[in-house]
Formats: C-alpha cells, sequence, structure tokens
C-alpha cells in the first residue's frame, strides 16, 4: 500500500538530489553534470559577497517570520472559535466560506489582490477616500509589500489550515468539559484549561515544520505581486534563484543559492526539534 507513496519520493526527491552537485561545479550543458569542472565553494563565495546577499536574506526572513507570527496563530484562533459554536447550520456556513478561498488559484488571488488595491477604482481606496484619505498605491510602495502579501495569505489559508485542529479538538474528551462545567468553570476556561492543553502537541509539531521552512517562501505570489518599484521588500531567495537560474541561464550559481537555502532550512528544523522535544516533550523524531 506504501510503495507508490516510497517511489513518488525516490523519483521526484531523492533522486534529483544528483544534481546538486552542480553547486559545486561550472555547469556546461554539453558536457554534462559529470563532465562539468568543480569550482568548490566558489559559487557560495560570490552568492555571501554579492551586493543583494542581506537584501535577500532580510526580506526571506522578514516575510517568513511576519507570516509565522501572523498566519499561524489565525488558524488556530478560527478552530477554537468554530469548536465552540453550537449551531451546526452556522458551524458549517462558516467552515465553507473560510475554506472556499484556499481552493483559488495564485494567479486569481493575486488578481483580487489588484483590484481591491487599485489606485483608481480598488474597494480599499474608495473607502479612504471616503473617510477623507488619500489614495495610496499600495502595490508600488517598499513598505506596503510585506504586510499585503502577509495577510491575504492569511485570509486565503485560515480555514484550511484550522482544519487539522479542529480534528485535534474532536479527540478531546468530552467528560472533561462535563466535569469542568459542574465545578462552574466558565467556557473561557475550558478553552484554557482543556482544549489548548489537549491541542498542545499537534500546535508543537506544525510550529514545528513552520520554523523549519522560515527561509522557503513561496515563489508564485510573490513572484506575482513583484514589480520593479516594490523590488526593495520583495526580492527574495527564490526570485533570485529564477532570475539568475532560469532568466540568466546560471545554473550553477542558482543551484548554489538554492542549496543554501535548503541548509539553512535543514538546520533550524533540527534546532526547533530539539528545543521542542527538551521544553515540552513533543517532537518530529
Amino acid at each position: 500500500m506504501i510503495a507508490p507513496v516510497i517511489a513518488y519520493f525516490v523519483v521526484f526527491d531523492y533522486v534529483p538530489m544528483y544534481g546538486v552537485q552542480i553547486a559545486f561545479k561550472h555547469f556546461v550543458a554539453a558536457k554534462g553534470i559529470w563532465g562539468s569542472a568543480w569550482t568548490g565553494f566558489d559559487h557560495f563565495v560570490r552568492f555571501f559577497d554579492s551586493y543583494y546577499f542581506w537584501r535577500l536574506i532580510k526580506n526571506t526572513i522578514g516575510i517568513n517570520l511576519y507570516e509565522l507570527a501572523v498566519g499561524f496563530p489565525v488558524p488556530l484562533l478560527l478552530a477554537l472559535l468554530i469548536n465552540e459554536v453550537r449551531s451546526t447550520f452556522f458551524k458549517r456556513l462558516v467552515q465553507t466560506v473560510t475554506y472556499a478561498p484556499h481552493f483559488l488559484s495564485t494567479v486569481v488571488m493575486v488578481g483580487l489582490v489588484f483590484i481591491f488595491l487599485n489606485p483608481q477604482y480598488g474597494v480599499v481606496n474608495h473607502v479612504i477616500r471616503a473617510f477623507g484619505g488619500e489614495t495610496i498605491s499600495f502595490l508600488t510602495e517598499p513598505e506596503w509589500f510585506k504586510t499585503i502579501f502577509v495577510f491575504s495569505g492569511v485570509w486565503q489559508g485560515m480555514g484550511w489550515s484550522s482544519i487539522i485542529y479542529l480534528a485535534a479538538l474532536a479527540g478531546i474528551d468530552p467528560t472533561l468539559h462535563e466535569a469542568a462545567r459542574v465545578d462552574g468553570a466558565s467556557r473561557l476556561r475550558r478553552i484554557w484549561h482543556i482544549n489548548l492543553p489537549g491541542i498542545l502537541p499537534t500546535v508543537v509539531i506544525l510550529l514545528i515544520l513552520n520554523v523549519g521552512s522560515i527561509m522557503g517562501i513561496g515563489f508564485e505570489k510573490i513572484y506575482l505581486m513583484q514589480n520593479s518599484l516594490n523590488l526593495e521588500s520583495s526580492d527574495v531567495i527564490s526570485t533570485y534563484v529564477y532570475q539568475r537560474g532560469i532568466i540568466g541561464a546560471e545554473y550553477s550559481f542558482s543551484a548554489a543559492v538554492g542549496l543554501f537555502n535548503s541548509v539553512i532550512n535543514c538546520i533550524l528544523l533540527v534546532l526547533v526539534n530539539q528545543a521542542a522535544r527538551k521544553v515540552n516533550e513533543t517532537s518530529l523524531w
């Protein structure tokens, strides 16, 4: 039963690792990976010494930390609120409405952002002008990019991300709540002392996974929202790899940058896993 899954990861994840060696070579397509000359760590040194290095690191980590700080607790809070709803119809309605944005494609999502934030006819600027404010060109001002990226992502993903918390909440023994009601505990007390401790292992596991991918911001959405005016805040490692590797055909250099990104993610995952195991005795391994 598990053989197709194992085959998938072997073929698409482990076999391609053979190509990682081009990060340490001067790759020439005509010579192939094995025939290209070794350059050692030259591409890594070039990246570390480049003008864009610190901007890429700052933007990549900054956006991910912002997303972690805002996007991680929102699905948890939503799940706790939905779990407390007693009306089955209203609960299903809220779940359907919050799940729906997840099924929008990235292109459609970014298109909606462009429409809502348009300086001339966007609804957001209409509201700002109605209250006496001045029009804001959100998508061309670097200081707004991170906020727009993060909050649009929270809106799109909070419903879908709350599913796992709702499943964990469904597994909590209802007799604990019955006993708490007999003792006079309020609903807020029961959430704090029963629901949250009951789903804490799930929260810790998801937090470890989120921190472990803190350098792995997605490419599609940020590339679609990126333009020459907000590049100061939107230029991240994934878009830089695309520009240098695909557009500029610098395959070895972009592979080195991507490998550096993956190694940092791996180190963070191991460190956070160890910290969680010591503090809460919950970990991935």
